[in-house]
C-alpha cells in the first residue's frame, strides 16, 4: 500500500472540447499546462481532452477544480472536467456489464462518465426510458452504453443522461477507455 507521500495515477476527461471546431485546445498546449500544475507524467489520448498525470494524493474533484480553473484563465472558456483514479478506472473496465453478452460488439461500447453518482429519484426515473434497439446499465458513477447501430446514431447520448440524472457527463469509446488503461498501467508508480 502507498503512503501518503506517494505518487498517484489519475484519468481526466474533458468535456466538450475539439468538438465541430469549438473550444480549441491543443494537446501540446494541455499537456505543459497540467505540468504548470505541478503534476508529472503528462500523457493526453486523442484530441477529445483525454488525459492520464500523476499527482500527490487528493480528491479528484478539488483536482478536477484546479485543472478547470486554468483552463478558464488561459482559454476564456468553461471545460467541465471528470477525474478518476487509477483504481476507479480500472473497476469501470472489469464491470462493464455488455462484456459477458455474446453478441456486444465492442466497437458499440461506450461509458459515460458521471460527475458523481445520482440521486435515486433520477435513476428510477431514467430506468423508465427505453430507445432499443440500444441499451444502458448504471454502475455508481457510469453508465455502460451498448448502441448497434452506433453511438451517431442513439438518443442514449451524453446530453441525455445529463438532462435525465442531473450530473455532469462526458462519454468516451470503448476502445478509448482501454487505450487509456494502457496509458495508466505504463507509469512508474503502478
Amino acid at each position: 500500500m502507498k503512503d501518503k507521500n506517494d505518487m498517484e495515477t489519475y484519468v481526466s476527461i474533458l468535456r466538450g472540447i475539439n468538438v465541430s471546431g469549438q473550444k480549441k485546445v491543443n494537446m501540446k498546449e494541455l499537456k505543459a499546462l497540467y505540468e504548470e500544475l505541478g503534476f508529472t507524467q503528462v500523457r493526453t489520448y486523442i484530441q477529445s481532452g483525454n488525459v492520464v498525470f500523476e499527482s500527490s494524493p487528493a480528491k479528484p474533484q478539488d483536482l478536477a477544480k484546479q485543472i478547470e480553473e486554468k483552463i478558464a484563465d488561459k482559454y476564456k472558456f468553461d471545460v467541465p472536467i471528470i477525474i478518476r483514479d487509477a483504481e476507479e478506472w480500472e473497476n469501470t473496465r472489469k464491470a462493464n456489464p455488455f462484456l459477458a453478452k455474446d453478441n456486444s460488439q465492442l466497437d458499440k461500447l461506450h461509458v459515460t462518465f458521471l460527475s458523481e453518482e445520482p440521486t435515486q429519484a433520477h435513476l428510477d426515473k431514467v430506468a423508465t426510458y427505453r430507445y432499443e434497439p440500444d441499451e444502458f446499465i448504471i454502475v455508481g458513477k457510469d453508465v455502460y452504453v451498448y448502441c448497434p447501430n452506433g453511438y451517431g446514431n442513439t438518443k442514449l447520448n451524453n446530453t441525455f443522461f445529463e438532462n435525465k440524472l442531473k450530473v455532469t457527463a462526458t462519454t468516451r469509446n470503448w476502445k478509448t477507455v482501454n487505450e487509456l488503461a494502457n496509458l495508466i498501467k505504463n507509469t512508474p508508480y503502478n
